[in-house]
């Protein structure tokens, strides 16, 4: 599809000007480079920013990233996979059981996976239990990314994606492995809280308001 080639130039070139500033509480660059797998998840509206980690600042593995079936993510997906990074199809309304598959399938491969706990469609910021579902099937411990870019231009779609103008100053922050309890209202909770606070983190270090 040339819209997500187009996409993915476009994002190239951005990210060639970008500012990119890591933080990385669970030494997770380290912990990978030993051999050691990683579920990670990020709010909807940190998409664009998401290839970053791959592209910028050379993450040591190979990531999977769930998206749905929807013709946006169809976009969305063609692009990331120019950018490096492997998308598997499926969300919580269609395809579910498909999307888990080939996340296990990544899982076995030896790759990493990340997950985006409010998409395909929100609500936002509202984690689904499919997150918590896919920690306790694959058994990797859970963190959480955080991203924030300043100067950055918010679309009006219902994740307020965020946009990074050229040059902007972005702030990627990895946490370290979030604790679930076994209550799943508990651990979406916990879920929630954590992104909250990688979020703004990041927010705060490129003097961004959180969003």
């Amino acid at each position: 599809m040339i819209a997500g080639w187009l996409v993915a130039v476009a994002l190239r070139l951005l990210y060639l000007t970008l500012r990119v500033r890591l933080v990385d509480h669970g030494e997770l660059f380290a912990r990978r480079r030993r051999g050691e797998q990683v579920l990670a998840a990020f709010w909807h509206d940190g998409i664009a920013l998401l290839p970053l980690v791959v592209t910028r600042l050379g993450w040591p593995g190979t990531v999977n990233v769930m998206l749905s079936w929807h013709r946006d993510a169809e976009i969305a997906a063609q692009a990331m996979r120019h950018l490096g990074i492997r998308a598997v199809r499926g969300s919580a309304t269609r395809g579910w059981l498909g999307g888990l598959r080939g996340l296990l399938a990544a899982r076995t491969r030896g790759d990493d996976i990340a997950v985006v706990p409010d998409g395909p469609r929100g609500p936002r910021h509202q984690a689904k239990d499919g997150v918590v579902q896919l920690a306790r099937s694959t058994g990797l411990p859970l963190v959480v990314v955080g991203a924030a870019a300043w100067p950055a231009h918010r679309l009006g779609s219902w994740d307020r994606l965020q946009v990074p103008r050229p040059f902007a100053r972005v702030a990627l922050v990895l946490s370290a492995p979030v604790a679930l309890p076994a209550d799943k209202a508990a651990a979406r909770a916990a879920l929630e809280a954590a992104l909250a606070e990688a979020n703004a983190e990041a927010a705060r270090a490129v003097g961004a308001h959180p969003a």
